[in-house]
């Protein structure tokens, strides 16, 4: 891991969707079976690195997402592997049923690209801003979900997202995060990294909450005395059930963090595990069932309670410790 040292702010922020754009065209040199689609949205996206190179490999199907993927669907039935993008708003809302019953269901080897996911999206507003698609992509019987936590993770990922054989969502990010990998850290679908060792206190996190539980656990330690243990779930569905144990095993409690609907998300994957498998306290950290407004990215995160100050607060009031000033 790049950073050590989460409470020093000076660190290097990229776009999980810059590192996706960048696996494309790394895959795209590799892979002639590999064509990209988009909904009129490359700039966004980042897919229009790949179209510049290989323009006889890359389809823009305008402002039209179901035909879009659709159209995926096809090129996966005639033996390509597609991988389509546009934001996960369009992709997971508009193109629903179209993800569902023509790619899901005859489980073709489709993989979807979503960006500008969660309140991240910043001034665009509720109405752009999904925090419900982890829930609704998780809920697609054989549909593996994705959230990398940096531009690495997410140049890694959609190298791997194209190896897999199967339907692949991968939700990615509008602003620059902090680094926390390098470009020789690998990824592998399925499963969960460790961040931080630790005990009794479990921080367990997916996205661009990552980062901030990291910080939020170095927080709460240096506040209270308390080292949790952090993980990264980078890979939602399928849950990494090595991980879950090795968590339940020597930690009393367990917080999740998500930028994304409490209910049906990350936090609500981790409680149905420990619900059937070792009954233990989860507390699920994320927009409490609202929705997203207009606003920059950080008075957003601030407002939905999920900087890394806010978060160590609301971990140390449920631990009913008390924090130094």
């Amino acid at each position: 891991m790049q950073i050590s040292d989460p409470l020093n702010d000076k660190v290097t922020r990229k776009a999980t969707r810059d590192g996706y754009g960048a696996g494309l065209v790394s895959i795209g040199k590799s892979r002639s079976n590999v064509v990209v689609l988009d909904a009129d949205l490359s700039g966004s996206t980042k897919t229009g690195p790949f179209a510049a190179e290989f323009p006889d490999r890359f389809y823009n199907f305008g402002v039209a997402e179901q035909n879009m993927i659709g159209q995926a669907a096809g090129f996966a039935m005639s033996g390509l592997i597609p991988v389509a993008s546009s934001f996960a708003m369009f992709v997971t809302g508009r193109a629903w049923e179209i993800v569902r019953n023509s790619v899901a269901y005859p489980g073709l080897n489709v993989k979807l690209a979503a960006t500008h996911a969660g309140i991240t999206l910043g001034e665009d507003g509720a109405s752009h801003q999904t925090i419900e698609d982890i829930a609704l992509m998780r809920a697609i019987p054989g549909m593996t979900v994705i959230v990398p936590a940096d531009y690495w993770q997410a140049f890694r990922a959609i190298e791997r997202a194209v190896e897999f054989d199967g339907p692949v969502y991968l939700r990615l990010g509008r602003p620059g995060i902090p680094m926390l990998y390098d470009e020789n850290d690998d990824f592998a679908i399925g499963k969960a990294d460790i961040v931080q060792e630790g005990s009794k206190v479990a921080i367990l996190a997916t996205g661009v909450m990552v980062y901030e539980g990291y910080k939020a656990a170095r927080l709460l330690e240096q506040k209270t005395g308390i080292r949790p243990m952090v993980v990264n779930f980078s890979t939602i569905k399928p849950l990494d059930e090595e991980m879950m144990k090795r968590v339940v095993s020597g930690c009393d409690e367990i917080f999740t963090l998500e930028e994304h609907n409490v209910l049906g998300g990350f936090g609500s994957a981790v409680a149905e595990w420990c619900g059937t498998h070792h009954p233990i306290k989860v507390t699920r950290i994320g927009v409490d069932d609202i929705f997203g407004q207009s606003g920059t990215i950080d008075s957003l995160m601030k407002e939905y309670s999920l900087t890394a100050g806010q978060v160590s607060e609301r971990i140390a009031k449920a631990l009913k410790v008390t924090t130094s000033a």
